[in-house]
């Protein structure tokens, strides 16, 4: 059977082969212990439980959902954006809800890319926003994240003809998996020379409440108020852990939300709306259960730091996510992959390869803070025995 050619740079997936290495253990008898998925562990808000159980009963609820349907949620997010970063929002034209931010970034392509242009991405980065470009049949320019550079990619090295042929730029602060943050100077600067290139400006904000020292993070519209390049995708999977419900929403410049419209309506219509009233109660409701979190990740962000330290393996200790971003020992400093496939084979602890986050992502791994104190500390032990061996 022949396939389309779009699916071949679709073939690896570091979450999609982390899963296989997972499953080969569990076949082995090797118990696991999941550092690999960022997928919160932690309970959905009771509140938020509430308001979808209470829609089950309503058979007004049951049916398919369109655009307008979603009123009542668009505003809900327009009122939260407003009061968290000071920026007026228009929920009729500057709100889209999405089955989670990663279909947003996925579908935006299509709406911007015609056949050969380029997309600016984050080298490492997050794999859907790679996925949206290739089957929307455009080119990867991928803007390398260093550690020199406070991992934040260097619009002057972007080559002109690149450039020429650019209609995008992705960017994602606080930053998976690097843990990086940008401040504002930086949106600002990346606004500028989009605007410069007639780029639009796409930042994935998944981490906006996940941070643990200093200011609060920035929203790109900060740096674009009157929305001119820019959309942002937000989700409620880390700051509600809500991801199994995948509900998310993009704000933003009118045309490209009208555009990403477009696309998704060829594509679904939404989810169940017991699921938005959901959204609507955590975005409107008590937010302690959100504070809580942050503390929660702060405390395990701590607690396997240290441990991490106390068997040679030095890491910094990250200001915002809930990941760790660690840099191989020398041995193993060129093959990530084949790191994290012998270590949960040999001792169940998974991890994400750096390179499945693009080529600068070698040499290191992430690790997700999704386990209480005591089992990432067990796990940090099954890590020094590995390296031991």
């Amino acid at each position: 059977m022949l396939l389309a050619n779009r699916l071949q740079p679709l073939q690896a997936n570091v979450f999609a082969d982390m899963d296989r290495a997972k499953a080969k253990a569990r076949t082995a008898g090797q118990p696991i212990i999941d550092l690999s998925l960022g997928s919160s562990d932690l309970p959905t808000p009771p509140h938020v439980l509430e308001a979808i159980a209470q829609s089950l009963s309503d058979t007004s609820t049951h049916g398919y959902l369109l655009f307008h349907g979603t009123q009542a949620f668009r505003q809900a997010a327009a009122q939260w954006y407003t009061q968290k970063f000071g920026i007026a929002v228009d929920p009729e034209t500057e709100v889209l809800p999405l089955i989670g931010s990663q279909e947003g970034t996925a579908h935006l392509p299509l709406a911007v890319l015609n056949p050969g242009d380029f997309a600016l991405l984050l080298d490492p980065g997050y794999p859907s926003h790679a996925g949206g470009v290739y089957l929307a049949g455009g080119q990867i320019y991928p803007m390398p994240m260093l550690p020199e550079h406070q991992f934040l990619p260097v619009f002057e090295d972007i080559p002109v003809p690149v450039l020429a042929q650019a209609r995008m730029m992705v960017l994602s602060y606080p930053h998976n998996p690097t843990t990086a943050v940008a401040p504002l100077a930086f949106f600002q600067s990346a606004v500028d020379f989009c605007r410069q290139h007639n780029l639009v400006l796409v930042h994935d904000f998944p981490y906006a409440d996940l941070y643990f020292e200093g200011d609060a993070l920035p929203s790109v519209f900060q740096a674009d108020p009157d929305k001119t390049v820019s959309i942002e995708f937000f989700t409620m999977s880390k700051s509600y852990n809500m991801g199994g419900f995948r509900v998310g929403y993009a704000i933003g410049n009118a045309e490209l939300i009208r555009a990403l419209r477009q696309v998704k309506a060829a594509v679904d219509f939404n989810q169940y709306r017991g699921i938005l009233n959901g959204a609507i109660a955590a975005l409107t409701g008590p937010q302690d259960t959100v504070k809580a979190a942050v503390t929660t990740f702060q405390q395990r962000r701590d607690a396997f730091v240290e441990a991490l330290h106390r068997i040679g393996w030095q890491v910094p200790v990250p200001t915002a996510t809930m990941y760790i971003w660690a840099k191989l020992p020398e041995a193993w400093a060129t093959d990530s992959i084949r790191f994290c496939t012998e270590l949960v084979e040999q001792t169940g602890v998974a991890v994400s390869p750096g390179a499945g986050f693009g080529k600068s992502g070698e040499g290191y791994v992430r690790f997700a803070l999704v386990h209480e104190p005591a089992i990432l500390e067990t796990a940090v032990e099954r890590i020094a025995q590995f390296l031991c061996s």
